[in-house]
Protein backbone atom coordinates (compact mmCIF):
# COMPACT_ATOMS: atom_id res chain seq x y z
CA UNK A 1 0.00 0.00 0.00
CA UNK A 2 1.10 3.57 -0.69
CA UNK A 3 1.41 6.88 1.14
CA UNK A 4 -0.58 9.58 -0.67
CA UNK A 5 -0.39 13.35 -0.11
CA UNK A 6 -3.34 15.31 -1.50
CA UNK A 7 -3.05 19.08 -1.84
CA UNK A 8 -6.02 21.45 -2.18
CA UNK A 9 -6.26 25.27 -1.92
CA UNK A 10 -9.24 25.44 0.43
CA UNK A 11 -9.94 24.57 4.05
CA UNK A 12 -11.34 21.11 3.18
CA UNK A 13 -14.66 21.62 4.94
CA UNK A 14 -16.99 21.59 1.92
CA UNK A 15 -14.95 19.91 -0.82
CA UNK A 16 -17.01 16.79 -1.48
CA UNK A 17 -14.91 15.63 -4.43
CA UNK A 18 -11.59 15.67 -2.57
CA UNK A 19 -13.18 13.98 0.45
CA UNK A 20 -14.63 11.14 -1.63
CA UNK A 21 -11.35 10.51 -3.44
CA UNK A 22 -9.44 10.50 -0.15
CA UNK A 23 -11.97 8.11 1.41
CA UNK A 24 -11.82 5.74 -1.57
CA UNK A 25 -8.03 5.54 -1.47
CA UNK A 26 -7.96 5.18 2.33
CA UNK A 27 -10.62 2.48 2.08
CA UNK A 28 -8.34 0.55 -0.30
CA UNK A 29 -5.63 0.52 2.36
CA UNK A 30 -3.55 3.54 1.35
CA UNK A 31 -2.36 6.10 3.90
CA UNK A 32 -3.92 9.40 2.81
CA UNK A 33 -3.11 12.89 4.10
CA UNK A 34 -4.94 15.95 2.75
CA UNK A 35 -2.92 19.19 2.92
CA UNK A 36 -5.26 22.18 3.06
CA UNK A 37 -5.65 25.76 4.31
CA UNK A 38 -6.33 26.60 7.92
CA UNK A 39 -9.55 28.45 8.73
CA UNK A 40 -8.84 29.87 12.21
CA UNK A 41 -11.70 29.19 14.58
CA UNK A 42 -13.30 26.72 12.18
CA UNK A 43 -10.75 24.00 11.46
CA UNK A 44 -7.93 22.37 13.45
CA UNK A 45 -4.36 22.46 12.16
CA UNK A 46 -4.28 18.65 12.30
CA UNK A 47 -6.98 16.02 12.51
CA UNK A 48 -7.67 12.39 11.69
CA UNK A 49 -11.12 11.73 10.29
CA UNK A 50 -13.21 8.71 11.26
CA UNK A 51 -12.35 6.97 7.97
CA UNK A 52 -8.62 7.26 8.64
CA UNK A 53 -7.97 10.23 6.33
CA UNK A 54 -5.50 12.64 7.93
CA UNK A 55 -5.70 16.40 7.41
CA UNK A 56 -2.87 18.91 7.92
CA UNK A 57 -3.49 22.61 7.46
CA UNK A 58 -1.40 25.76 7.11
CA UNK A 59 -2.60 29.39 7.32
CA UNK A 60 -3.30 31.13 4.02
CA UNK A 61 -0.94 33.89 5.13
CA UNK A 62 2.03 32.95 7.36
CA UNK A 63 1.89 36.41 9.00
CA UNK A 64 -1.87 36.50 9.54
CA UNK A 65 -4.67 38.49 7.94
CA UNK A 66 -4.16 41.69 9.96
CA UNK A 67 -0.67 42.24 8.58
CA UNK A 68 -1.88 42.10 4.98
CA UNK A 69 -5.08 44.04 5.66
CA UNK A 70 -3.07 47.05 6.86
CA UNK A 71 -1.58 47.51 3.39
CA UNK A 72 -3.42 48.92 0.39
CA UNK A 73 -2.91 49.67 -3.31
CA UNK A 74 0.17 48.38 -5.10
CA UNK A 75 1.97 47.70 -1.83
CA UNK A 76 -0.94 45.58 -0.65
CA UNK A 77 -0.97 43.55 -3.86
CA UNK A 78 2.79 42.97 -3.70
CA UNK A 79 2.43 41.92 -0.07
CA UNK A 80 -0.39 39.53 -0.96
CA UNK A 81 1.68 37.92 -3.72
CA UNK A 82 4.73 37.63 -1.46
CA UNK A 83 2.80 36.01 1.39
CA UNK A 84 1.02 33.67 -1.03
CA UNK A 85 4.38 32.54 -2.45
CA UNK A 86 5.71 32.01 1.05
CA UNK A 87 2.69 29.85 1.91
CA UNK A 88 3.23 27.77 -1.23
CA UNK A 89 6.88 27.31 -0.28
CA UNK A 90 5.81 26.09 3.15
CA UNK A 91 3.40 23.62 1.56
CA UNK A 92 6.10 22.49 -0.87
CA UNK A 93 8.50 21.83 2.00
CA UNK A 94 5.82 19.97 3.98
CA UNK A 95 4.81 17.83 1.00
CA UNK A 96 8.40 17.00 0.12
CA UNK A 97 9.25 16.11 3.72
CA UNK A 98 6.30 13.75 4.01
CA UNK A 99 8.04 11.36 1.64
CA UNK A 100 4.79 10.27 0.00
CA UNK A 101 4.72 7.76 -2.83
CA UNK A 102 2.19 9.93 -4.72
CA UNK A 103 1.36 13.64 -4.55
CA UNK A 104 -2.17 14.37 -5.79
CA UNK A 105 -2.71 18.00 -6.88
CA UNK A 106 -6.32 19.19 -6.87
CA UNK A 107 -6.64 21.92 -9.54
CA UNK A 108 -4.22 24.26 -11.24
CA UNK A 109 -3.69 26.66 -8.32
CA UNK A 110 -1.64 24.02 -6.48
CA UNK A 111 -0.15 22.24 -9.50
CA UNK A 112 3.28 23.99 -9.68
CA UNK A 113 3.85 23.59 -5.93
CA UNK A 114 2.85 19.93 -5.99
CA UNK A 115 5.04 19.27 -9.05
CA UNK A 116 8.08 20.88 -7.38
CA UNK A 117 7.49 18.88 -4.20
CA UNK A 118 7.27 15.69 -6.25
CA UNK A 119 10.56 16.51 -8.00
CA UNK A 120 12.26 17.18 -4.68
CA UNK A 121 10.96 14.02 -3.03
CA UNK A 122 10.91 11.61 -5.96
CA UNK A 123 7.15 11.04 -5.62
CA UNK A 124 4.79 10.22 -8.47
CA UNK A 125 2.35 13.02 -9.24
CA UNK A 126 -1.34 13.04 -10.18
CA UNK A 127 -3.12 16.14 -11.50
CA UNK A 128 -6.86 16.36 -10.83
CA UNK A 129 -8.20 19.16 -13.06
CA UNK A 130 -11.56 20.07 -11.56
CA UNK A 131 -12.10 22.91 -14.04
CA UNK A 132 -10.97 24.28 -17.40
CA UNK A 133 -9.20 27.23 -15.85
CA UNK A 134 -8.07 28.75 -19.15
CA UNK A 135 -11.75 29.59 -19.83
CA UNK A 136 -13.39 30.04 -16.47
CA UNK A 137 -15.45 32.70 -14.66
CA UNK A 138 -13.15 34.99 -12.67
CA UNK A 139 -9.91 33.76 -14.29
CA UNK A 140 -9.82 36.26 -17.19
CA UNK A 141 -6.56 37.96 -16.24
CA UNK A 142 -4.88 34.65 -15.42
CA UNK A 143 -5.73 32.66 -18.54
CA UNK A 144 -2.35 33.03 -20.22
CA UNK A 145 -0.47 32.13 -17.05
CA UNK A 146 -2.73 29.14 -16.38
CA UNK A 147 -2.39 27.96 -19.97
CA UNK A 148 1.39 28.23 -19.82
CA UNK A 149 1.53 26.29 -16.55
CA UNK A 150 -0.73 23.50 -17.76
CA UNK A 151 0.98 23.31 -21.14
CA UNK A 152 4.34 22.94 -19.41
CA UNK A 153 3.30 20.48 -16.72
CA UNK A 154 0.39 18.40 -18.06
CA UNK A 155 2.64 16.07 -20.04
CA UNK A 156 4.92 15.60 -17.01
CA UNK A 157 2.17 14.09 -14.88
CA UNK A 158 2.20 10.40 -14.00
CA UNK A 159 -1.60 10.39 -13.98
CA UNK A 160 -4.39 12.87 -14.79
CA UNK A 161 -8.05 13.11 -13.82
CA UNK A 162 -10.92 15.42 -14.72
CA UNK A 163 -14.66 15.67 -14.20
CA UNK A 164 -16.45 15.18 -17.56
CA UNK A 165 -15.88 13.54 -20.92
CA UNK A 166 -15.97 16.93 -22.67
CA UNK A 167 -13.21 18.24 -20.41
CA UNK A 168 -11.14 15.10 -20.92
CA UNK A 169 -11.35 15.62 -24.69
CA UNK A 170 -10.37 19.26 -24.30
CA UNK A 171 -7.27 18.54 -22.22
CA UNK A 172 -6.15 15.73 -24.54
CA UNK A 173 -6.39 17.99 -27.59
CA UNK A 174 -5.12 21.21 -25.99
CA UNK A 175 -1.96 19.67 -24.53
CA UNK A 176 -1.48 16.64 -26.79
CA UNK A 177 -1.67 14.21 -23.90
CA UNK A 178 -3.48 10.98 -23.14
CA UNK A 179 -7.11 11.59 -22.22
CA UNK A 180 -7.49 12.00 -18.42
CA UNK A 181 -9.50 9.55 -16.34
CA UNK A 182 -13.05 10.88 -15.89
CA UNK A 183 -14.50 10.93 -12.38
CA UNK A 184 -17.81 12.76 -12.36
CA UNK A 185 -18.84 14.73 -9.29
CA UNK A 186 -21.36 12.13 -8.18
CA UNK A 187 -22.45 11.81 -4.55
CA UNK A 188 -22.10 8.66 -2.53
CA UNK A 189 -24.95 6.18 -2.84
CA UNK A 190 -27.76 6.97 -0.42
CA UNK A 191 -31.53 6.93 -0.25
CA UNK A 192 -32.62 9.72 2.07
CA UNK A 193 -36.44 9.72 2.32
CA UNK A 194 -38.32 12.98 1.71
CA UNK A 195 -38.15 15.30 4.72
CA UNK A 196 -39.80 18.51 5.91
CA UNK A 197 -36.51 20.02 7.04
CA UNK A 198 -36.75 23.14 4.88
CA UNK A 199 -40.44 23.68 5.64
CA UNK A 200 -39.78 23.38 9.36
CA UNK A 201 -36.58 25.46 9.52
CA UNK A 202 -37.97 28.24 7.30
CA UNK A 203 -41.49 28.08 8.78
CA UNK A 204 -43.11 27.83 5.37
CA UNK A 205 -46.86 28.26 5.85
CA UNK A 206 -48.07 26.72 2.56
CA UNK A 207 -47.57 23.23 1.11
CA UNK A 208 -46.36 24.77 -2.14
CA UNK A 209 -43.57 22.99 -4.05
CA UNK A 210 -40.02 23.97 -3.03
CA UNK A 211 -37.58 24.75 -5.85
CA UNK A 212 -34.00 24.21 -4.68
CA UNK A 213 -30.65 25.56 -5.83
CA UNK A 214 -27.60 24.39 -3.90
CA UNK A 215 -24.05 25.48 -4.61
CA UNK A 216 -21.92 28.60 -4.92
CA UNK A 217 -23.59 31.99 -5.13
CA UNK A 218 -21.33 33.21 -7.93
CA UNK A 219 -21.49 35.05 -11.23
CA UNK A 220 -22.41 32.95 -14.23
CA UNK A 221 -24.66 30.58 -12.29
CA UNK A 222 -27.88 32.22 -13.55
CA UNK A 223 -29.03 33.06 -10.04
CA UNK A 224 -30.16 36.64 -10.61
CA UNK A 225 -32.31 35.40 -13.49
CA UNK A 226 -33.60 32.55 -11.34
CA UNK A 227 -34.80 34.93 -8.64
CA UNK A 228 -36.31 37.18 -11.31
CA UNK A 229 -38.13 34.21 -12.82
CA UNK A 230 -39.81 33.47 -9.48
CA UNK A 231 -41.90 36.64 -9.83
CA UNK A 232 -43.95 34.76 -12.45
CA UNK A 233 -43.92 31.36 -10.72
CA UNK A 234 -46.71 31.70 -8.12
CA UNK A 235 -47.56 29.18 -5.42
CA UNK A 236 -43.97 28.01 -5.10
CA UNK A 237 -40.95 28.64 -2.88
CA UNK A 238 -37.33 29.07 -3.96
CA UNK A 239 -34.53 28.12 -1.57
CA UNK A 240 -30.86 28.77 -2.36
CA UNK A 241 -28.33 26.92 -0.17
CA UNK A 242 -24.77 28.15 -0.36
CA UNK A 243 -22.45 31.11 -0.05
CA UNK A 244 -20.38 33.35 -2.27
CA UNK A 245 -19.69 36.86 -3.49
CA UNK A 246 -23.12 37.22 -5.09
CA UNK A 247 -24.93 36.59 -1.79
CA UNK A 248 -25.61 40.25 -0.86
CA UNK A 249 -26.93 41.05 -4.34
CA UNK A 250 -29.27 38.04 -4.32
CA UNK A 251 -30.58 38.90 -0.85
CA UNK A 252 -31.39 42.38 -2.11
CA UNK A 253 -33.28 40.97 -5.11
CA UNK A 254 -35.23 38.65 -2.81
CA UNK A 255 -36.67 41.68 -0.98
CA UNK A 256 -38.88 42.47 -3.97
CA UNK A 257 -42.53 42.62 -2.76
CA UNK A 258 -43.52 40.05 -5.40
CA UNK A 259 -41.09 37.58 -3.81
CA UNK A 260 -41.68 38.34 -0.15
CA UNK A 261 -41.60 35.18 1.96
CA UNK A 262 -41.17 33.00 -1.14
CA UNK A 263 -37.41 33.27 -1.77
CA UNK A 264 -34.94 32.21 0.91
CA UNK A 265 -31.15 32.03 1.07
CA UNK A 266 -29.66 29.51 3.50
CA UNK A 267 -25.92 29.58 4.33
CA UNK A 268 -23.73 26.64 3.28
CA UNK A 269 -24.58 23.54 5.30
CA UNK A 270 -22.18 20.73 6.34
CA UNK A 271 -21.68 18.07 3.67
CA UNK A 272 -23.10 15.34 5.90
CA UNK A 273 -26.37 17.26 6.29
CA UNK A 274 -26.82 18.34 2.67
CA UNK A 275 -28.73 15.21 1.52
CA UNK A 276 -31.46 15.79 4.09
CA UNK A 277 -31.89 19.37 2.84
CA UNK A 278 -31.99 18.19 -0.79
CA UNK A 279 -34.63 15.61 0.10
CA UNK A 280 -36.82 18.38 1.54
CA UNK A 281 -37.31 19.98 -1.90
CA UNK A 282 -39.62 19.15 -4.81
CA UNK A 283 -37.61 20.44 -7.80
CA UNK A 284 -33.86 20.91 -8.24
CA UNK A 285 -32.71 23.75 -10.50
CA UNK A 286 -29.35 24.23 -12.26
CA UNK A 287 -29.57 27.50 -14.28
CA UNK A 288 -25.85 27.88 -15.07
CA UNK A 289 -25.13 30.26 -17.96
CA UNK A 290 -22.90 29.33 -20.90
CA UNK A 291 -20.39 32.14 -20.35
CA UNK A 292 -17.18 30.16 -20.86
CA UNK A 293 -15.84 26.78 -21.95
CA UNK A 294 -15.67 25.66 -18.34
CA UNK A 295 -19.43 26.13 -17.98
CA UNK A 296 -20.13 24.62 -21.42
CA UNK A 297 -18.41 21.37 -20.38
CA UNK A 298 -19.73 21.04 -16.83
CA UNK A 299 -22.25 18.68 -15.29
CA UNK A 300 -21.75 19.81 -11.66
CA UNK A 301 -22.18 18.27 -8.23
CA UNK A 302 -25.68 19.60 -7.77
CA UNK A 303 -27.15 17.81 -10.79
CA UNK A 304 -26.18 14.41 -9.37
CA UNK A 305 -27.13 15.47 -5.83
CA UNK A 306 -30.63 16.35 -7.02
CA UNK A 307 -30.95 12.96 -8.71
CA UNK A 308 -29.70 11.17 -5.60
CA UNK A 309 -32.41 12.99 -3.64
CA UNK A 310 -35.03 11.86 -6.18
CA UNK A 311 -35.78 15.39 -7.41
CA UNK A 312 -37.08 16.36 -10.85
CA UNK A 313 -34.51 18.63 -12.48
CA UNK A 314 -34.72 21.89 -14.45
CA UNK A 315 -31.30 22.61 -15.93
CA UNK A 316 -29.50 24.53 -18.66
CA UNK A 317 -29.21 22.73 -21.98
CA UNK A 318 -25.44 22.11 -22.09
CA UNK A 319 -23.87 18.98 -23.56
CA UNK A 320 -22.88 17.12 -20.38
CA UNK A 321 -26.00 18.17 -18.50
CA UNK A 322 -28.16 17.18 -21.48
CA UNK A 323 -26.61 13.71 -21.55
CA UNK A 324 -27.75 13.09 -17.98
CA UNK A 325 -31.15 14.84 -17.98
CA UNK A 326 -32.30 13.44 -21.32
CA UNK A 327 -30.49 10.13 -20.99
CA UNK A 328 -32.24 9.30 -17.73
CA UNK A 329 -35.40 11.38 -18.36
CA UNK A 330 -35.18 13.13 -15.02
CA UNK A 331 -36.37 16.61 -15.94
CA UNK A 332 -36.51 19.53 -18.36
CA UNK A 333 -33.84 21.56 -20.18
CA UNK A 334 -33.91 25.30 -20.85
CA UNK A 335 -31.72 27.50 -23.09
CA UNK A 336 -28.78 29.23 -21.41
CA UNK A 337 -29.71 32.59 -19.92
CA UNK A 338 -33.36 32.46 -21.06
CA UNK A 339 -35.20 33.71 -17.97
CA UNK A 340 -38.61 33.62 -19.63
CA UNK A 341 -38.22 29.98 -20.63
CA UNK A 342 -36.86 29.11 -17.20
CA UNK A 343 -39.94 30.67 -15.59
CA UNK A 344 -42.25 28.87 -18.02
CA UNK A 345 -40.64 25.49 -17.31
CA UNK A 346 -40.71 25.99 -13.54
CA UNK A 347 -44.40 26.98 -13.71
CA UNK A 348 -45.12 23.87 -15.76
CA UNK A 349 -43.58 21.59 -13.15
CA UNK A 350 -45.07 23.46 -10.21
CA UNK A 351 -48.54 23.09 -11.72
CA UNK A 352 -48.12 19.44 -12.80
CA UNK A 353 -47.60 17.12 -9.81
CA UNK A 354 -48.10 14.04 -12.02
CA UNK A 355 -45.22 15.13 -14.27
CA UNK A 356 -43.03 15.78 -11.23
CA UNK A 357 -43.84 12.32 -9.98
CA UNK A 358 -42.80 10.77 -13.31
CA UNK A 359 -39.46 12.56 -13.20
CA UNK A 360 -39.07 11.67 -9.52
CA UNK A 361 -39.48 7.95 -10.26
CA UNK A 362 -36.97 8.22 -13.11
CA UNK A 363 -34.51 9.98 -10.80
CA UNK A 364 -34.88 7.22 -8.23
CA UNK A 365 -34.01 4.66 -10.93
CA UNK A 366 -31.10 6.77 -12.19
CA UNK A 367 -29.53 7.10 -8.77
CA UNK A 368 -28.93 3.34 -8.80
CA UNK A 369 -26.24 4.08 -11.42
CA UNK A 370 -25.18 7.69 -10.89
CA UNK A 371 -23.30 7.36 -7.62
CA UNK A 372 -19.66 7.67 -6.58
CA UNK A 373 -19.20 3.99 -5.83
CA UNK A 374 -19.94 3.05 -9.46
CA UNK A 375 -16.79 4.85 -10.62
CA UNK A 376 -14.37 4.23 -7.73
CA UNK A 377 -12.66 1.49 -9.74
CA UNK A 378 -11.37 4.13 -12.20
CA UNK A 379 -9.52 5.97 -9.43
CA UNK A 380 -8.20 2.75 -7.93
CA UNK A 381 -7.17 1.53 -11.36
CA UNK A 382 -5.19 4.71 -12.00
CA UNK A 383 -3.33 4.31 -8.72
CA UNK A 384 -2.73 0.61 -9.31
CA UNK A 385 -1.13 1.46 -12.67
CA UNK A 386 1.02 4.14 -11.03
CA UNK A 387 2.18 1.86 -8.25
CA UNK A 388 2.44 -1.36 -10.25
CA UNK A 389 -0.02 -3.10 -7.94
CA UNK A 390 -3.31 -4.96 -8.42
CA UNK A 391 -6.52 -2.98 -7.98
CA UNK A 392 -7.66 -3.05 -4.36
CA UNK A 393 -11.34 -2.66 -3.54
CA UNK A 394 -12.38 -0.26 -0.74
CA UNK A 395 -12.88 -2.02 2.58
Amino acid sequence: MATIAMFVWNDFRHDARVLKEAQTLAGAGHEVTVHALLAPGHTPAEQTMHDGVKVRRLPRSPLGGKASASRSGGVGMAWKIATRLLTHLRFCWRLARQGADVIHAHDVNVLPTAWLAARLSGARIVYDAHEISTSREGYGSLRRLVGALEHSLFSRMDGTITTTNARAKFFARAYNVQRPVVLQNRPRRSAVPPTDRLRDELSLPQRWPIILYQGGLQQGRGLEGLIGAMATVPRAYLVLIGGGQLGPRLRQLAKDPALERRVFIVPTVPLAQLPSYSAAADIGVQPIVNTCLNHATTDSNKLFEYIMAGLPVVATDLREIRAVVQGYRVGELVPSGDTAQLAHTLRRLVEAPALRETYRRNACRARAELHWESQESRLLGLYAALLGAPVACPR
